[in-house]
């Protein structure tokens, strides 16, 4: 459904990473696909690592999106060793903005409308300078948004550190968060990172709209918050779109690797698939912990194995054998050998979205990040969450408590080292007890929500062309 005969253009915004840069690239599909919006993504980088678009295996429409890399960015001078992730991300926007802005005043034809992540909220004058409306993309929970936006009013009315507090952060509307499940910035109220993240909190309500990768069937109570609560209300006046689920679409298969022919020989929902993402990385301790779970639970998997630590990765981490001795040292000893009929390790990277989407996959362990999360329910798998940064933890407890849709260790991974009888109970309740049979009906229910919501009269459609038909009305009045 078109909004107008002579389509909308929009410019999307990216702060530098893969999990930054493919939602943005998933929802800049969305626009063309169902809506004929042409669509141009604006890449911010950094010259000390490859522009991340050509490592993702995500098609896009060549007639209505364009990928722009900015000029790469260096805050070399403006960090040291001490500076947290969210300080440096912010830092490679700020340091990009004169790029965007003239990206943006070269274009042969303006753009209707800018659309940025949570960490472009800075954008916000030279949206105005160019008179355009503006959207921030937090592709995350609506109860991420909610303790985004609401984080300026935490910050007066808490004394000392989040962490430290006895009772939960209280969110109008919303399930509270424990102090220990708050995002990473809130860890320390004396860090830089600290101050960003209350800058973006309130700059994001000066947005004539926050989009959220969720939908209602998903997160009803929190949706309804950002609609009905007069707390939420007076902080947060414009809309809050559930736009999700959004996630990458499986790609058809035309040769099947060594990995998928292993999977069509397993019974159906039998392997449990593990995997951290492109940043979750394990001490070697945590590995070996992880091995043995694995190995006690007798269970079929699929591990895509990242080494553990930061420094080089040797000849000995690629040569990963299934069924030999040659894997590396922080594998129990005969481990590939006593597993290699029921498990398969892959170094480094595997097709994740394909994996999920096979029929023998019956679980999920992740680091919760909502990409994957996404993937995960989208493809009807139940998980076992273990948390490693940004606001993973908070994924973790949404998923585990409100959701149901899965299990996660008693104490946090990044607090302390989850014993391999710990792994072993998680993984048995998520494949063969009746635990797992129950989240895997909520899951499967919340796929079906899914589907619902994306197709022509669904929640997520109705709520993008809700936005749009307010930028078309803007566009007709300049």
């Amino acid at each position: 459904m078109d909004i107008s005969s002579d389509n909308l253009q929009i410019t999307m915004v990216s702060s530098p990473g893969m999990g930054h840069l493919i939602p943005m690239l998933v929802l800049a599909n969305r626009l063309a696909a169902d809506h004929n919006v042409t669509v141009t993504v604006l890449q911010v980088t950094t010259a000390v690592s490859p522009p991340e678009s050509n490592l993702l295996h995500l098609p896009v429409d060549d007639n209505l999106v364009q990928i722009i890399q900015l000029p790469p960015v260096d805050i070399s001078h403006l960090i040291d060793p001490s500076t947290k992730v969210v300080t440096q991300l912010c830092l490679m926007v700020r340091q990009a903005l004169p790029s965007v802005r003239s990206a943006i005043a070269a274009m042969d034809r303006r753009p209707d409308a800018l659309i940025v992540d949570h960490f472009g909220t800075e954008l916000l004058p030279i949206a105005a300078e160019f008179n355009l409306p503006k959207y921030v993309y937090a592709p995350s929970t609506a109860w991420f948004a909610a303790l985004l936006i609401y984080s300026p009013v935490l910050d007066r009315e808490i004394n000392g550190q989040y962490v430290d507090q006895t009772e939960p952060l209280r969110i109008p509307g919303c399930k509270p968060v424990r102090p220990e499940d708050v995002v990473d910035p809130m860890l320390d109220r004396n860090d830089q990172q600290y101050d960003e993240y209350i800058r973006m909190g309130q700059e994001i309500t000066l947005f004539d709209g926050v989009l959220c990768n969720s939908w209602p069937n998903l997160e009803p109570k929190t949706l309804e918050s950002f609609k009905r609560n007069e707390h939420m209300r007076s902080v947060m006046r414009n809309p809050v779109y559930p736009i999700g689920p959004m996630s990458r679409p499986v790609q058809p298969i035309t040769e099947k690797t060594e990995l998928i022919s292993w999977l069509d020989r397993q019974p159906d929902e039998s392997v449990i698939f593990v995997s951290f993402g492109s940043g979750g990385m394990l001490s070697a301790e945590q590995t070996t912990e992880l091995a043995w779970g694995l190995e006690l639970s007798r269970q079929r998997f699929i591990w895509v194995v990242r080494p553990p630590t930061a420094g080089r990765v040797d000849d000995a981490f690629f040569n990963i054998t299934n069924g030999s001795d040659s894997a590396p040292d922080y594998f129990p000893e005969g481990f590939s050998t006593r597993t290699g009929d029921i498990g398969l390790l892959v170094p480094m990277w595997a097709q994740q979205v394909e994996i999920l989407n096979h029929p023998s996959i019956g679980g999920f362990l992740s680091h919760c990040g909502w990409n994957s999360t996404m993937e995960s329910i989208t493809s009807g798998v139940p998980m076992i969450a273990w948390p490693l940064y940004a606001e993973q933890r908070m994924n973790a407890a949404f998923l585990a408590e409100e959701a149901e849709v899965a299990v996660r260790p008693g104490v946090l991974p990044t607090k302390a080292v989850v014993g391999r009888g710990e792994i072993e109970r998680m993984v048995r309740r998520v494949m063969e007890e009746r635990e797992g049979v129950k989240m895997r009906e909520n899951v499967k229910r919340l796929k079906m929500s899914g589907e619902e919501s994306l197709r022509i009269g669904g929640s997520s459609y109705n709520f993008i062309y809700e936005i749009l038909k307010v930028i078309a009305s803007k566009k007709s009045h300049k």
